[in-house]
């Protein structure tokens, strides 16, 4: 299924879009990418949705992606006595300890030992989304000592959140390990990883998952900024999860943070999804705001692999209109000259390898010529990020054999997925992207096209060889002899 932008749409199935006729309706909408949420119903659930999903897919003749994100650990206070509820002042004092007792206005339990153990005097303590603010003052293995510095209603199980200190936290919960054996198993095509804090952490999802998904980290927390190249290098994608990052990093810090680490990830040839409150009206209005719309708008000019949608398309009211209004901005932007301008003046030149030679000078030769697309065979889906990152202005078109790497390549930046017969011959390589641009519309049999391979085939990273091919040739290949 053409989509005519190059940004990919990420949309999170929920209540409102479990259905198989709904997640139809979303894809054909613009959805690229579907995301199952495991903080969020059972594995019947996840099984059945991914199950949809797959129909559709065969349905349609379209590959489509599949993102499970896990949960991480959900660090919460205990329960509270009366009604649950109680107000702090500011400037009073509160504390946090291992005491299971029903909390009051003075203190309540925060059954994680290991917070404790990395809190020092002046660190902060974030609760519900940092509606409420606690500078600890005095703090031991087992109990903090706060003042309120921000004040509010704290109640049962609210979130907590602690920006200043990298958290002595397993990266996997219990759940998450069986949540991740769960979704591999079941055929997922990306793991996102929540609340990740250094390289580590990343390392140990990729030995559990043995190569059957690809891993996305998500950055939102301070510590995953400070760390984030070396996040970046052991990651297959990122996630630039704005909520949290919001939460514990003041907001007008979040901006700068999205567009760096944006660039980083276009550099290295990695996806990159920026997502959290995209369009979070729509979750009870038809209509977006303004600002939801600049929002989508300047992650799309920065040059987002995907932009994501999630309460919205999971629980709001207006789902298919949500993922409409996604591509709707999106084909618009693209269509701006300022968008092409501002895309190519922050491409990074890289020139380290052939591969990175040969899809620059693919991109040269579209941009100088008539060429109307660039078609790559890509078993691993390697050359076809490299094509990805430099941004070209005409069609990319990735032919694989592999349906895992068609269904992992939905997330990238402007690559049309085509599942393709193994080839052996560049002869047979160029008949197949003639045909698989012909066939999709994306060239007229007098146009022509650049494809590119590597010789032998099917080696991973071995991209070495660039062909300008008209695509009348299909007319004198398909009349020759095997």
């Amino acid at each position: 299924m053409r989509r005519h932008r190059n940004v990919k749409i990420v949309a999170t199935l929920g209540p409102a879009s479990s259905s198989k006729e709904m997640i139809r309706t979303l894809h054909e909408a613009g959805a690229d990418v579907f995301r199952l949420n495991m903080s969020h119903g059972g594995h019947e659930d996840v099984a059945a949705r991914h199950r949809a999903i797959r129909e559709v897919e065969a349905e349609l003749g379209s590959p489509i992606g599949i993102l499970a994100d896990l949960q991480g650990p959900k660090l919460r206070v205990g329960v509270f006595g009366g009604e649950g509820a109680f107000d702090l002042q500011v400037g009073a004092p509160f504390r946090l300890d291992l005491d299971a007792a029903p909390g009051d206005a003075t203190r309540v339990q925060l059954p994680h030992k290991e917070i404790f153990e990395a809190l020092e005097p002046g660190s902060s303590l974030l609760v519900n989304d940092g509606k409420i603010r606690l500078r600890v003052q005095e703090c031991g293995p087992d109990f903090a000592n706060c003042v309120v510095v921000v004040g509010g209603t704290i109640s049962n199980r609210k979130g907590v959140n602690v920006p200043d200190v990298v958290l002595p936290l397993a990266a996997l919960s219990e759940k998450d390990r069986r949540d991740l054996e769960f979704v591999c198993e079941l055929g997922v095509d990306w793991l996102a990883l929540s609340f990740v804090q250094r390289a580590a952490d990343v390392e140990e999802a990729r030995a559990l998952a043995r190569g059957r998904a690809s891993i996305l980290s998500k950055i939102e927390k301070p510590a995953a900024v400070n760390d984030f190249d070396g996040i970046l290098a052991v990651s297959d994608g990122i996630m630039v999860a704005r909520g949290d990052l919001g939460v514990e990093l003041p907001v007008q810090n979040v901006p700068p943070i999205q567009k760096r680490l944006v660039r980083k990830c276009r550099a290295a040839a990695k996806p990159v999804i920026v997502a959290t409150q995209m369009l979070e009206s729509m979750i009870e209005s038809p209509v977006p705001t303004r600002a939801e719309v600049s929002d989508v708008a300047t992650a799309i000019y920065e040059g987002a692999d995907a932009i994501m949608l999630s309460a919205e398309s999971a629980a709001g009211q207006y789902p298919r209109e949500a993922v409409s209004t996604m591509d709707a901005v999106a084909r618009e932007v693209e269509s701006d000259p300022t968008y092409t301008q501002i895309i190519e003046a922050s491409r990074t030149v890289s020139r380290k390898t052939v591969a990175d030679g040969i899809v620059a000078a693919a991109r040269e030769i579209a941009e100088a010529t008539d060429v109307k697309a660039i078609a790559c065979f890509s078993e691993s889906g390697t050359t076809a990020l490299l094509v990805a990152r430099e941004r070209p202005r005409v069609p990319i078109i990735a032919l694989t054999s592999i349906e895992k790497t068609a269904r992992r390549l939905c997330l990238s930046w402007g690559i049309n997925c085509v599942i393709a017969d193994p080839v052996d011959r560049f002869k047979k390589a160029v008949l197949a992207a003639i045909h698989a641009a012909v066939g999709q519309g994306f060239a007229d049999p007098t146009d022509r096209i650049v494809v590119t391979a590597g010789v032998p085939f099917n080696t991973p990273g071995s991209t070495n060889i660039l062909r300008v091919a008209p695509c009348q040739e299909r007319l004198v290949y398909e009349g020759e002899p095997e």
